[in-house]
């Protein structure tokens, strides 16, 4: 059976938003010990395993959002 033979599939679409409770952000940032442990999934806001620079770069611009600064 050759694949001009078979159907066209799309790829399966996943939806997984952030699991800390009370937030609906789309989770972008899974983690999982290993492939037989289902993966958990968080926004970069609430993502528990982020390096000590990732944490300061959001902590820089979660202050100057409030401060009504532009950042990019």
């Amino acid at each position: 059976m050759s694949d001009i033979d078979r159907a066209p599939k799309g790829p399966d679409l996943y939806i997984h938003y952030c699991e800390h409770q009370g937030c609906d952000n789309w989770g972008s940032w899974g983690n999982s010990p290993s492939a037989t442990v289902t993966t958990r999934w968080w926004c970069f806001e609430h993502f528990p395993h982020k390096s000590f620079e990732q944490e300061q770069a959001l902590r820089r611009k979660l202050e100057d959002a409030e401060g009504g600064t532009t950042v990019q």
